[in-house]
């Protein structure tokens, strides 16, 4: 018997990454994922409601943001027409009218209507104005539906 030599050559290296071995931990990750899934329970959030006053204030300020996003503010217990106002003057207007309607001492609430298309931002950047000026009485205006 002739001996078999080999000159060099054994085993070659493959360059190829084997996938099967990769598709069978996909697998059995996918299976236990569908398996656990059911079983999980969808976590409950819970929204604030509206609580509702026994009655409006007597004297409030009225903030108005339209849907471009103007702003008008007036007095909410005159029958006047809203006042244009900038972001810029928003809050130097409040405090005027905030005198003129709490005479009595106390700051008269600021109550901030928005349409309903105006973008959220909006909203709450003019809260934010108005309490890092220091207004506290700031409240949102809620139309509830019919």
């Amino acid at each position: 018997m002739p001996a078999v030599s080999s000159r060099g050559r054994g085993r070659r290296t493959i360059n190829e990454i084997n996938m099967v071995p990769f598709i069978d931990v996909m697998l059995v990750l996918l299976i236990i994922f569908m398996v656990t899934a059911p079983l999980i329970t969808p976590s409950m959030i819970n929204l604030p409601s509206v609580g509702k006053a026994d009655r409006s204030p007597d004297k409030f300020v009225q903030v108005l943001i339209d849907k471009d996003a103007k702003l008008q503010v007036k007095d909410g217990m005159s029958n006047a027409s809203a006042q244009d106002t900038t972001k810029e003057r928003l809050v130097e207007r409040v405090r005027q009218l905030q005198g003129a309607a709490g005479a009595d001492g106390k700051s008269a609430p600021v109550v901030i209507s928005a349409d309903k298309n105006v973008k959220y931002e909006s909203v709450v950047e003019v809260m934010d104005r108005l309490q890092r000026a220091g207004i506290e009485r700031v409240g949102l205006s809620v139309q509830t539906s019919r």
